[in-house]
């Protein structure tokens, strides 16, 4: 039998299909226009974007509500670039997107012609791999090789830059033949024997253990694990931002988040322990501090897909490489119940002398606080929401009141500290999960950088309700000021608009709140409409995030409200 003739442009929707590809997010343009014209035969829904930048935050938001891979398209030139940002959000969280762009001919490739951009060279440092594609014949391997490369081992995008005579050109449609073949690409690696021995020894020999989870624990799947071994441990966990949801927020075992604004008692537990099992992290500067002193009385045993990341940033006892929950399965068929009463009970008293997170503790003088918000509105969805944060204080608030139970259910940009994704990131989760109540938890700096993206949530009917932190300032920019620029304020306050005639004008509903006793039934109200909700929450505007590790500063140094630095027993 003779094979299927297709052009270029017909194989890209037929190899997206053939991949469970059900939605892609993007914006046409004349280099990527023969893929568009194909896409009356396909079945895949196109998700038109306001910006191109929102169209790879979309995928982005997609892959990780679903755990599947996102995907967002685009043409040559300035279409291509406008993608860079959410492909380097995406590589450094480890989210697996396939972007394609379209790019000029081949014959003028090099010539400068019009909208012409490398774009291969320019995201080579940010993608795990990418591909220029010149042929029709290479479309059908390309798109295999790049699915296969964005979601195994340790996750994130790979960028396909398709020339205009490709998608124009036919060729034989045979995907069976180009299954890939990547023999120098080996990322499913497995610990020896040996190593699980020295882990275990480690384990069973430690008095004061504390479990680093981090967000490879969601993308492998590993949430039963987790819990399984630091129950049968008696191990308390201690999570980044990005794996907040890996284990449940109520478990009496839970430390709750780690790091530059994590909670006093988790930092402090981290300094004084004698072995930290860092499991899907990667000893990031926000989660650790000053390296030198980072838990120096610690053994260190790291589970890490990635072998880069093994030594990269602190020095380890013991490394397991290879798929997390693969290696935790392996762990506890060896793993022996644990007690460590004392080290607990430490725990609990840490907690009782700190500040605990409970709203009653905050002033409520008739001022509005984000925390207020944040906590009610955990309160009011009972945690069971799915929330897309931006980046700022309002995120750490969220990390902070806002319980996360289980996987998936909090969506940020943790290592590039992308401002404008949460907007789109949510569309891209509300599509990925239409049954999930999604919220978006945003600034009121960052929610100007895309908000575009609202016409593409009407035009697309997603019902997401959106939260506004508005403080009048690029918050966590003048928390620093604050802090350590003696108050100087520059080119941080903010003239905004008006939030609510702004929601209006898209036909979205929206309202204004300025006190405590409106925010519930304003919250309540969002949940109970159809559509999309704008609530424009005006709260204290110079309010800051506490705790607080300065940038390079001691991990137990912690500036704490009303702003005196605590050092703890690790400074001895």
């Amino acid at each position: 039998m003779s094979k299927e003739r297709k052009t270029g442009a017909e194989i890209i929707w037929k190899c997206l299909e053939r991949e469970g590809v059900k939605h892609v997010f993007g914006y046409p343009g004349g280099a990527i226009l023969p893929a568009y014209d194909a896409l009356q035969h396909s079945s895949i829904h196109h998700v038109l974007v306001r910006h191109e930048q929102g169209a790879t935050h979309m995928a982005d938001g997609y892959a990780r509500a679903s755990g599947g891979v996102g995907v967002a398209i685009a043409t040559s030139g300035p279409g291509a670039t406008n993608m860079v940002t959410g492909i380097a959000t995406a590589m450094m969280d480890s989210s697996p997107i396939v972007c394609i762009t379209g790019q000029v001919g081949s014959k003028l490739i090099g010539s400068d012609a019009f909208q012409e951009t490398d774009i291969t060279g320019i995201t080579l440092p940010i993608t795990k791999h990418n591909y220029l594609v010149t042929r029709a014949d290479e479309v059908v391997r390309t798109i295999r090789e790049a699915f296969y490369i964005a979601k195994s081992g340790r996750p994130g995008p790979v960028l396909i830059d398709v020339t205009k005579d490709a998608q124009q050109s036919s060729c034989e449609f045979d995907w069976e033949a180009a299954a890939p073949q990547l023999p120098g690409y080996r990322p499913d690696l497995s610990p020896k024997p040996d190593e699980y021995e020295q882990a275990m020894e480690l384990i069973h020999q430690a008095k004061r253990p504390v479990i680093l989870a981090g967000h490879g624990i969601l993308v492998s799947g590993a949430g039963g694990e987790l819990l399984q071994f630091a129950e049968r441990a008696q191990i308390p966990v201690a999570l980044t931002l990005l794996g907040l949801g890996a284990f449940p927020a109520s478990h009496q075992l839970n430390l709750g988040m780690m790091g530059m604004h994590g909670e006093a008692w988790v930092n402090t537990m981290i300094q004084e322990a004698d072995l930290l099992i860092a499991l899907g992290m990667r000893f990031d500067d926000r989660v650790t501090g000053n390296l030198k002193t980072y838990a120096r009385n610690a053994k260190k045993i790291h589970v890490e897909i990635d072998p880069a990341e093994i030594n990269k940033n602190v020095r380890v006892d013991v490394a397991l490489v290879g798929d997390l929950r693969a290696v935790l399965q392996e762990l506890l068929e060896e793993l022996e119940p644990c007690q460590h009463r004392e080290w607990l009970d430490y725990l609990r008293k840490l907690k009782g002398d700190s500040a605990v997170r409970d709203i009653q503790n905050l002033p409520d003088s008739g001022h509005l606080y984000a925390a207020h918000v944040i906590n009610d509105l955990w309160r009011t969805t009972e945690g069971k929401a799915l929330v897309v944060t931006d980046v700022g204080q309002h995120q750490m608030w969220e990390a902070q009141y806002y319980h996360h139970e289980t996987p998936r259910s909090l969506i940020t940009s943790g290592g590039l500290g992308t401002m404008g994704f949460a907007l789109p990131a949510a569309i891209g989760a509300k599509v990925a999960r239409p049954e999930a109540e999604v919220w978006v938890v945003v600034g009121d700096g960052g929610f100007q950088m895309t908000m575009a993206e609202l016409a593409t949530m009407v035009q697309e009917k997603v019902k997401i309700n959106i939260a506004i932190i508005n403080n009048g300032y690029l918050g966590m920019v003048r928390q620093w000021q604050e802090f350590f620029y003696d108050r100087n304020y520059e080119s941080t306050p903010l003239l905004n608009p008006d939030f609510v005639k702004l929601a209006e004008a898209f036909g979205i509903r929206s309202t204004a709140v300025k006190q405590r006793a409106e925010v519930v039934p304003a919250i309540e109200a969002a949940r109970q409409h159809e559509g999309p909700v704008l609530i424009d929450f005006q709260v204290e505007q110079e309010d800051s995030v506490y705790p607080m590790v300065a940038a390079g500063a001691d991990l137990h140094q912690m500036i704490r409200r009303p702003g005196v630095l605590v050092e703890t027993a690790a400074d001895e």
